[in-house]
This record gives structure tokens, C-alpha cells and sequence, in this order.
């Protein structure tokens, strides 16, 4: 196996993409999406993107890509339709250690970006090792169906849970069994058919009174 696998945090951390059509654009809204400081350099930018630097979500500068805009950057994505300014980009960030992505280009980057099947905390990603991006599409559109927006709330009443347990001084190698309970029942079935008072049954039985299902789901907001 070539690639370690890992989750960056990028929350406010000052990330670059260089390029602003398409592939630009999902590669900003992804960075967004995971709390990033995003700047784009292009010379032109799709509407998505025209509308994140319009109400400031990010930094455009209109221009084309300088080696100075690595400066203070966490990572770089370069994904222009320019296969030399691509690599001239990839080795600029490998002359000062930083994190680059290539898109489509595995052979220049120094990581690659998997694809995902995002469901609010669950984060399931796959990745051919840059083999077969189509297989990795294909693999994530199952999960899809697999993994429907209930997992979403399901790990925000188990997060509220644990929290509310933490905060009753609760040792937290004791809420193991209490949680293996949780995840071996049709707990996210409860979830996904909107069925509160069975949730709030089995709630009671594992974790007695205080444990309401919508008392906790407002403390997780």
C-alpha cells in the first residue's frame, strides 16, 4: 500500500486552489465544507465561485498563479486544464514540504483526495490508490444507498449521549458496553422511520430516565 490514509483538519487553516472552472469549483466547496480559508487564483471563475467571492466566503485574486501564493498556505490543489502549470505547481509545493493535490494527476501529487459518502459526522472514504477513480465512484454511489441520511442523526444522539454521560463523571471505559447496546439495536431503523417513542423505550431500558430523544438532539445543535 502507497498511501497512508488520514483525516486533515483544515478547520481555518489557509488553503489554495488554483484553477476556477468545474473541478475548481468542487475542490473549494469541499474545503468550505470542512471549515478551510480558502483563497482561488484564476483568471476567471465559474458563477459558484463568482458567488463564494462575492459575499466573502473566499479570497479571489483574479490573476494568474504565482510561486508567492504558497506562501502560508497549508496545502495547494491545482486543478487547471494546464497540464505544465499543474506540475509547475506540484513542484513548487514540494520545494517547501506542502501538502499538494494535482486533480487527476496522482503521479505529481503527495496526497490524493478520496471520494466520500458524507453523512453529517460519518465519513466513509474510497480510495483505489489512484488506480480507478471510476470504481471508487462506483463503490461510493452503493454506500450511498447503504448509508442513508439517518446515520447523520444517529451519530448526533450518540455523540449528545456520550457527552451527557461524560458530564455525569461517568469513566468513559464504562460506557463501552452501553454503546455496543446502542449499535446492536434497530436504533437507526427507529431513526430513519421517525419512530420516537420506540427510540425513547429503548433509551429508557439501556440508559434509564434523562435520556430523552429530543432533549438530546437539541444539546447536540
Amino acid at each position: 500500500m502507497r498511501y497512508y490514509p488520514v483525516n486533515l483538519d483544515v478547520l481555518n487553516r489557509k488553503c489554495l486552489v488554483v484553477g476556477g472552472g468545474s473541478v475548481g469549483t468542487r475542490k473549494v466547496i469541499t474545503l468550505l465544507d470542512c471549515g478551510a480559508k480558502v483563497t482561488l487564483v484564476s483568471p476567471d471563475a465559474t458563477k459558484k465561485l463568482l458567488e463564494l467571492a462575492g459575499n466573502g466566503s473566499i479570497t479571489w485574486e483574479k490573476r494568474s498563479y504565482l510561486v508567492s501564493d504558497l506562501d502560508t498556505m497549508f496545502l495547494v490543489i491545482g486543478a487547471t486544464n494546464d497540464e505544465e502549470l499543474n506540475r509547475q505547481i506540484s513542484t513548487d509545493a514540494e520545494k517547501i514540504n506542502l501538502l499538494c493535490n494535482i486533480a487527476d494527476r496522482p503521479d505529481v501529487c503527495n496526497f490524493i483526495l478520496p471520494s466520500i459518502v458524507n453523512r453529517g459526522d460519518l465519513v466513509i472514504s474510497i480510495s483505489t490508490s489512484g488506480k480507478s477513480p471510476a470504481f471508487a465512484k462506483t463503490l461510493r454511489k452503493e454506500l450511498e444507498k447503504q448509508f442513508g441520511v439517518e446515520y447523520a442523526e444517529f451519530l448526533r444522539l450518540m455523540g449528545a449521549i456520550r457527552k451527557k454521560l461524560l458530564s455525569e463523571k461517568h469513566e468513559p471505559g464504562a460506557h463501552k458496553h452501553i454503546f455496543e447496546r446502542l449499535i446492536s439495536s434497530d436504533l437507526v431503523e427507529m431513526i430513519k422511520n421517525n419512530r420516537k417513542e420506540d427510540i425513547n423505550s429503548l433509551l429508557f431500558d439501556i440508559l434509564g430516565q434523562g435520556y430523552e430523544f429530543e432533549s438530546l438532539m437539541k444539546t447536540d445543535r
